[in-house]
């Protein structure tokens, strides 16, 4: 059976069968509904049913909860409708100029650059090139149909190898491989661009970078693209790590900061052990936002980390700053745990 929904307040229309999500409909379309994990754990999609009915497959708790859900809020990533549907969200412009496709790709590099972080570059084939939006990710397809997401580190307009920052998760399906059996020139098939984490470059308000741990990958990428354009935007980068050696690529941040004068870098540190000899800031990454920040209510923020540093930093960014909860643009990436939890 085949349903239609109906997005406002757009008006735009699109089919779903009733074994497809919500989500996986609108991107067959071509509709922008805003998304991240496409697994039920980061929020990214959430929207409201405003008529009609849907059930969700798996997802956290944590990304709808139950009194959401009863109030009719739906995860689109895991809805899949009984009936016709209206809905609401706020389409993202953009996200599907490039065609999501389907690649094989060479290792080109493997560098441990800390102890549980390696920086994976790829190969692309001979006169292929992969159009992306800085902030988007690819999945690469492993066996038995599982698929494992990563940021692109890399600027769409740098002539370079796509990089990505790998976190070595203990018994995770794919960084297991990647830290203990891939080598130079294995093969690695992905899809993509996917993803709506990107600059907003209709506005000029200064923003504000956040990244924890390797969510600095996406960040790096959207950096350097507003490099290449020649944006004067302000921008505030704010890092955080347990330890200074999590701040893997401290010394490019610490060079932008004094090669751009609308740049600026926070590096945030929460654990340092006296070993370290740590003298920066310490504390929740986002807390250090806060200080710095106090009223937020022209900035655009854009977070990537940790679903728990990410949704903190929203509530609080939204409730103290005065952030407008529209202009927070959020990749709360998942771990193997996340994707394997209800």
């Amino acid at each position: 059976m085949t349903f239609h929904i109906t997005v406002q307040p757009s008006g735009h229309q699109f089919s779903c069968e009733e074994d497809e999500t919500v989500l996986a409909a609108a991107m067959r379309a071509g509709v922008g509904l805003p998304y991240g994990c496409k697994n039920g754990a980061c929020s990214s999609c959430k929207g409201k049913v405003i008529s009609g009915s849907v059930s969700h497959k798996a997802h956290q708790q944590r990304a709808l909860t139950p009194e959401e859900e009863a109030q009719g809020y739906s995860l689109f990533c895991c809805a899949t409708a009984h009936a016709d549907l209206v809905i609401e969200a706020r389409e993202v412009a953009g996200s599907g100029d490039f065609p999501i496709r389907k690649m094989p790709s060479r290792v080109a590099t493997l560098d441990k650059v800390a102890p549980d972080v390696i920086i994976l570059t790829l190969q692309l084939p001979a006169n292929e090139k992969l159009q992306y939006r800085a902030g988007q990710y690819i999945e690469f397809m492993l066996r038995d149909g599982k698929r494992r997401s990563y940021s692109m580190a890399t600027a769409p307009d740098r002539d370079e190898p796509i990089s990505l920052h790998i976190r070595h998760m203990p018994g995770g399906l794919f960084t297991e491989q990647v830290f203990s059996t891939l080598k130079e020139r294995d093969i690695l098939r992905f899809e993509g661009p996917l993803g709506t984490f990107f600059v907003r470059e209709d506005s000029d308000k200064p923003m504000v970078l956040l990244a924890s741990g390797t969510g600095f990958a996406p960040i790096k990428a959207i950096v350097e693209h507003m490099i290449h354009a020649g944006s004067t935007r302000p921008m505030t980068l704010y890092w955080g790590g347990r330890r200074p050696q999590d701040l893997y690529m401290d010394a490019l941040c610490r060079q932008w900061a004094a090669e751009l004068p609308h740049f600026h870098y926070v590096p945030v540190v929460s654990n340092a052990l006296a070993e370290d000899g740590w003298q920066g800031r310490d504390g929740f990454v986002h807390q250090a936002v806060i200080q710095d920040f106090p009223d937020l209510s022209g900035h655009q923020v854009y977070a990537c980390g940790a679903p728990i540093v990410v949704d903190s930093a929203k509530h609080d960014f939204v409730q103290q700053c005065a952030l407008p909860e529209d202009e927070f643009y959020a990749d709360a990436f998942t771990t193997e745990a996340d994707i394997n939890k209800p």
